[in-house]
């Protein structure tokens, strides 16, 4: 007999076929068999769960989160789980808690506080990628999660933070420490190409990398150089080093911002299948939402950030080498605000640790409420909140983000900030979003098609054993919702809020989520790469 039956749900499988009615059966946190209703007796188990109305789909997974310490610090992860996530991709963006030293631990901590917080009584007690996994094994997580190796983080490691080439020793000594944190369960290796110190390396350096990467069965995960000015050619640099070292490219919240790119997703996506014909292995994630989030410190030109965090503050305290920065910004378009002058009323303070008044208010706002220039507010609060200070940025196309879900190399992502006050409602909205604005009430995919972009598709570019579908033999990482009524209840005012229609969210056939409340159950774990290229 079964542990648990789900009876009477639709069965939508994550691979895009249609929907149908049955019953699914647990055992040992395993589905064990599948039968159409109709067909015959009823499934038996030791607990029935009636599900008529429900959808039962794969659990969902975040192809970009941002809870590297989120995890560990807070592990029934709540505003991940009720949303039906079941496995999430961290160490993104190029930077992360591993690889490490203690000196680059804690520049590392200070540089990431907006993303994570830095909180002074945790216990780092790890530096490798495997400690780091064999800590969230430890402790107990609410989730599966799979980690990138960051390249920056690596580069950080063994050349600092300057802006220069890397000697071939140094070379050398990022090769290795990739193929250490990949031999240890890593699934590929992230980049921040318009965060220090990954944005230093150039696509040679980037190329050699991803050759390691490739060799040891992982894909490479890049936030590229521009969502602005330079987008499309940053997507097409990381196309040809994708082409150039054979090796598997996500393009991470593959957007297309800023009034530039108004309507220019179908060029995007030409580059994209283009390349797909000739060969290449590509895939995407986006999230459901215009604004994106960041810390305020990244709108920074890269040069202010060379050195680390100590430098860039006292480049910041410096009232020549501020008017420096605030000319490059304003007037000729920063790097690190992908080649457009920085428009301050866009940039909302979501999270300040110094000045809690402060958060919900636009830079321009500020400014004007004190009578000072927007640039010296900017350069205040990273002063005072010791450049942990994050925001949303009010920027994006609607007719892009619509197309670009549409395409059939796209999967979600969330990239979402659990740590600022005021955090971006994707953090708690992603996957409602997609099931209920994006696909019930405005049609831009089908049920059917919405599940497979969350489930199945990114299963496949992890390549999960046995996990992402709905399939006799397949861990039941579980998720039922009410197709009717499932939908996004965060806000842009009131961003923490549960989704609604999400009533049970199993973890390895353990109940995380029952009747829309956490169990305080614990079942998630490391999915790490395997030496036969598959992640379990």
């Amino acid at each position: 007999m079964a542990d648990l039956v789900v009876r009477g749900a639709t069965v939508v499988d994550g691979t895009g076929a249609p929907g149908r009615i049955a019953d699914v059966a647990i055992t040992d946190g395993t589905i064990e068999e599948i039968a159409s209703t109709g067909t015959g007796p009823p499934l038996t188990g030791r607990r029935v769960l009636d599900a008529s109305g429900l959808v039962l789909a794969p659990g969902f997974i975040d192809m970009h989160a941002h809870s590297d310490l989120a995890l560990l610090a807070e592990p029934d992860h709540f505003a991940k789980v009720s949303q039906g996530v079941t496995c999430e991709v961290i160490g993104q963006d190029g930077l992360s808690y591993a690889p490490v030293d203690d000196t680059t631990l804690d520049a590392t901590r200070q540089a990431i506080a907006g993303w994570n917080n830095n909180p002074s009584d945790f216990d780092w007690n790890w530096r490798s990628v495997g400690e780091y996994l064999d800590r969230l094994d430890s402790a107990g997580i609410a989730v599966n999660a799979c980690y990138l190796v960051p390249q920056g983080s690596v580069r950080m490691l063994a050349m600092g933070w300057e802006d220069r080439p890397p000697t071939p020793d140094e070379l050398d000594r990022q090769r290795e420490l990739v193929a250490t944190g990949m031999r240890e369960g890593a699934v590929g290796m992230s980049s921040g190409l318009t965060y220090v110190p990954g944005m230093y390396a150039d696509d040679d350096e980037l190329t050699e990398l991803c050759l390691v990467v490739a060799s040891l069965g992982g894909f490479y995960s890049p936030h590229h150089r521009s969502y602005g000015a330079g987008a499309l050619q940053a997507y097409a640099d990381m196309v040809e080093v994708s082409r150039r070292s054979g090796c598997p490219l996500h393009l991470a919240h593959a957007t297309l911002n800023f009034g530039v790119n108004r309507g220019r997703a179908a060029e995007l996506l030409n580059l994209l299948d283009e390349a797909i014909a000739g060969g290449c292995d590509i895939s995407l994630d986006t999230y459901p939402y215009l604004p994106g989030a960041t810390t305020l410190a990244a709108l920074l030109p890269s040069w202010a950030s060379e050195g680390g965090p100590k430098a860039t503050l006292e480049r910041l305290a410096d009232p020549v080498v501020r008017e420096r920065i605030r000319h490059v910004m304003e007037v000729e378009g920063s790097d690190g605000c992908h080649g457009v002058p920085v428009e301050w009323q866009t940039i909302e303070i979501a999270g300040a640790p110094a000045a809690a008044s402060s958060v919900g208010r636009t830079v321009a706002e500020l400014a004007d409420a004190s009578g000072r220039l927007a640039f010296d507010v900017f350069c205040e609060r990273l002063l005072a909140d010791d450049l942990g200070t994050t925001i949303l940025q009010h920027v994006g196309d609607e007719d892009n983000v619509r197309a670009i879900m549409r395409h059939p190399a796209h999967t979600g992502g969330s990239d979402g900030l659990l740590a600022p006050a005021k955090p971006h409602p994707r953090a708690w909205g992603t996957f409602p979003r997609y099931l209920g604005h994006y696909t019930r009430e405005l049609g831009v995919l089908s049920l059917e098609e919405c599940v497979a972009h969350l489930t199945g598709r990114p299963a496949r570019r992890l390549r999960l054993a046995g996990r992402g579908l709905v399939r006799p033999g397949y861990r039941a990482d579980l998720v039922l919702f009410d197709p009717a009524t499932v939908r996004d209840a965060a806000t842009f005012d009131e961003p923490k809020r549960q989704a609604q229609g999400i009533p049970h969210v199993l973890v390895g056939g353990v109940a995380v989520i029952e009747d829309g409340r956490h169990t305080g159950a614990l079942p998630g774990r490391s999915l790490r790469r395997r030496s036969d290229g598959t992640t379990a």
